[in-house]
């Protein structure tokens, strides 16, 4: 099995996170699942793996997981 990794680089989309090895950001990932898209769209149209597909999504997942709630 292998680990899919989301990474960061400034000097790529302003250091957005993307998939490991692809120009593929976390934010396009779920900006395409909110319009409607398929996973399987997704991944033909992108040429994705089911992985690293799924990494964009539990990094997102983790991600609002550490947002903290403050009230105001």
């Amino acid at each position: 099995m292998t680990t899919i990794s989301i990474v960061s680089n400034p000097k790529i989309f302003g250091g957005k996170p993307i998939i490991a090895g692809t120009r593929i950001s976390v934010e396009l990932v779920l900006d395409l699942l909110s319009a409607g898209w398929t996973y399987d769209q997704i991944r033909s149209d992108y040429d994705l793996k089911k992985e690293e597909l799924q990494a964009a999504l539990d990094y997102a997942r983790k991600a609002v997981a550490m947002t903290k709630v403050i009230p105001l």
